[in-house]
């Protein structure tokens, strides 16, 4: 039996139309640095599906590019971000964050997100404190939708904590590495406009999404830092060959074809719970989207690995680990099947 692997949702290549779209434009004599009709059809196309019209919309390699980038550019020298203490910039990016001299300002988490009574006691606090002058001034919200251990905010919750933020002068940026997992999530009652109404700035996953590589950040029109295009090269991350990025979005938002792909990897994810809950394994928690969270028993977990791919997570206790499984846009039921038959064999 081959080995499977539900290690993330981007060991694979990129969904099969991005693949045609590309060598059909192979060819193609196309402007550089994101100048092109593929680039410029696929903002169009983003700004329609989002309902914001006056955008700004632009094409980066990755995710720790864009986080970066994002959040060194929307802040000055003495401005911080404020993450949850589990937030993907705080604990997963090697760095990349103070590397560009702004501190990450962490707040407890609560299965991945922020509490508002904890960003309401960190920021009136500062606002409160005489020594201020002397401190980092928390100028911009980081939060991930979906979280590490792919929970999601309530539009309610959203909206408080947007309404929070503008009140005293802190910008909100969401990372959208998983975005479409996210809004495909039958827990979900936040849409796409909304996440572009309440945040200043967003990005919209590719890389983990059907794409070969790729994110497309949205800003608010009036929210876009000074010399954004300039500082991303500055920064290393402006592709010459910025069309790769445009074709690939361009497809991904041609016929809802990043929705439905991720529809179905919230469908293959629905069914890798039941299939381990139907072997008696516990889940560490109910995932809403397409990250399932799994306690394993120590005396299982090397014999289970060497049958199927996953993601060590955190310890549970002495003797359990949490283990991650991902399902993705390329996750076929054979695969949910294959893992049903490992199980049933241990």
């Amino acid at each position: 039996m081959a080995r499977i692997s539900f290690e993330s949702d981007y060991i694979q290549g990129c969904h099969e139309k991005i693949l045609e779209a590309l060598v059909k434009t192979n060819m193609e004599m196309l402007s550089g640095y994101g100048d092109d009709c593929y680039c410029h059809s696929a903002k169009e196309k983003i700004r329609e599906a989002i309902g914001q019209h006056d955008s700004e919309v632009f094409f980066l390699s990755g995710g720790t590019q864009t986080n970066q980038i994002v959040i060194d550019t929307m802040l000055d020298s003495s401005e911080g971000v404020i993450s949850a203490n589990t937030g993907h910039i705080n604990c997963h990016e090697a760095g990349a964050i103070e590397y560009t001299g702004r501190k990450i300002l962490s707040l407890p988490q609560y299965l991945g997100k922020i509490d508002i009574n904890d960003l309401k006691s960190l920021v009136i606090g500062f606002e409160n404190d005489k020594n201020n002058a002397h401190m980092v001034a928390p100028r911009l919200l980081y939060i991930s939708h979906p979280t590490e251990y792919g929970t999601l905010y309530s539009l309610e919750e959203l909206s408080e904590i947007s309404d929070f933020c503008h009140a005293h002068g802190i910008g909100l940026y969401l990372d959208g590495a998983r975005l479409g997992y996210g809004l495909a999530s039958y827990s979900t009652d936040v849409t796409i406009k909304d996440v572009a109404r309440l945040c200043d700035a967003f990005y919209i996953g590719g890389t983990k999404v059907g794409a070969l590589i790729g994110e497309a950040v949205v800003f608010k029109k009036d929210s876009l830092p000074k010399a954004f295009f300039t500082k991303i090269k500055q920064h290393g991350a402006l592709l010459a060959k910025g069309r790769l990025l445009g074709i690939q979005f361009d497809t991904l938002f041609t016929d809802d074809l990043y929705f439905k792909i991720s529809r179905h990897a919230i469908e293959m994810a629905e069914l890798l719970k039941k299939v381990f809950i139907k072997h008696g394994f516990e889940l560490y928690m109910d995932s809403p989207t397409n990250q399932i969270f799994v306690i394993l028993d120590n005396s299982v977990y090397d014999i289970l690995l060497e049958k199927v791919g996953f993601c060590y997570w955190e310890p549970f206790d002495a003797d359990r680990t949490v283990v991650r499984f991902a399902t993705s846009w390329a996750t076929s039921e054979n695969d949910i099947n294959t893992l049903d038959e490992i199980l049933g064999n241990l």
